[in-house]
């Protein structure tokens, strides 16, 4: 079975009717900033109180929400409650809309307060949403260390020269 076809704007679209508190960080959140790289997911550092991971929650039971592992990419089916969720510090997950990752502390960072400080609130293909400064997706793709994250890194930095961005 194939992964669904992404649609990045359900997906943030659900998690903002839901209440999600959460900042947008990765690929997405890079292409915002103006990257030209395609991403194929949305990358979340949601808060973790235990009110907003209770809303999260609810939005995953509504999209579906399953793990994505590469050796079942349509998803194996879990329990995410809010001590299931706050039990795990990385989820990878596939959902009826496509690709999601939440992470509560992304590399380089200290986890949702850090993010959300510098994040700017915008309306992305009809979703509100916080995104992650473009100084923050930066900081997180040097930490990570992987060679797709280093790749785009010249870019980012390029655009963060040419805009002022902090």
């Amino acid at each position: 079975m194939p992964e669904p076809d992404f649609s990045p704007e359900l997906i943030l679209g659900l998690l903002a009717r839901h209440g999600v508190r959460s900042v947008l960080i990765g690929g997405f959140a890079a292409v915002i900033h103006g990257s030209p790289y395609v991403t194929t997911d949305v990358d979340i550092v949601p808060d973790a109180s235990a009110k907003n991971l209770g809303r999260l929650s609810a939005a995953l039971h509504e999209l579906h929400a399953r793990v994505w592992t590469s050796a079942q990419p349509e998803g194996i089916a879990f329990n995410h409650d809010v001590a299931s969720l706050a039990a795990v510090r990385v989820w990878n997950l596939v959902t009826d809309f496509g690709r999601l990752d939440l992470t509560f502390e992304p590399s380089g960072t200290t986890g949702y307060a850090d993010v959300a400080r510098d994040a700017t609130h915008l309306t992305i293909l009809g979703a509100e949403v916080d995104v992650a400064s473009l100084a923050d997706v930066i900081r997180s793709k040097e930490a990570t260390g992987r060679e797709k994250d280093r790749l785009v890194l010249p870019v980012l930095r390029r655009i963060q020269a040419e805009t002022g961005h902090p």
